[in-house]
């Protein structure tokens, strides 16, 4: 269906201080989905190497969606909404809203979220937090949409619909 690489930002996890769980559960829900894992990496909450990673998924590895976890908070090292800022060429909002709209329902803590979402090139990015239970919770909200932008996307509705026309 589509390919996909799972970024974990945590300056913990990079050094092998804290075990990843998030990335466990977006592996589980992509395959469920049908998606490809194909790119999994954890790496320190810094925006050069943020930074780097999104472009080389994005650019040379032609992924259809990168999901960033970890790094979208308030603490003074949590950079992973700068670092994706800084390599989109055109953020998609409504992504980040529908994410906080519906994660405020179930905690108030969820208005201090600072992910964003956006595309490079064809590929579609989207920060998610760093708590397996959000993350969860998150990609709940983005299933019933994400196959079809990601199909709008990479131009493969065009192709779904000529085919369907056959």
């Amino acid at each position: 269906m589509f390919t996909v690489g799972i970024l974990i930002c945590s300056d913990k996890g990079s050094r092998g201080e804290r075990v990843d769980q998030s990335g466990e559960v977006i592996k589980g829900v992509m395959t469920r989905l049908g998606a490809r894992v194909v790119r999994y990496e954890i790496v320190p909450d810094d925006p050069p190497v943020i930074s780097a990673a999104l472009k080389r998924w994005a650019d040379q590895d032609r992924l259809d969606l990168i999901l960033t976890s970890g790094g979208t908070g308030l603490s003074p090292r949590d950079h992973t909404p700068e670092a994706t800022l800084s390599v989109i060429d055109r953020q998609a909002p409504g992504i980040s809203e529908a994410i906080r709209a519906e994660s405020l329902k179930k905690t108030p803590r969820a208005m201090l979220s600072r992910g964003v979402a956006g595309t490079r090139g064809r590929c579609l990015i989207i920060n998610l937090p760093g708590s397996p239970r959000a993350v969860q919770e998150c990609l709940d909200v983005l299933i019933p949409a994400l196959p079809h932008g990601i199909e709008i996307l990479t131009g493969r509705a065009s192709e779904c619909a000529r085919e369907q026309d056959h």
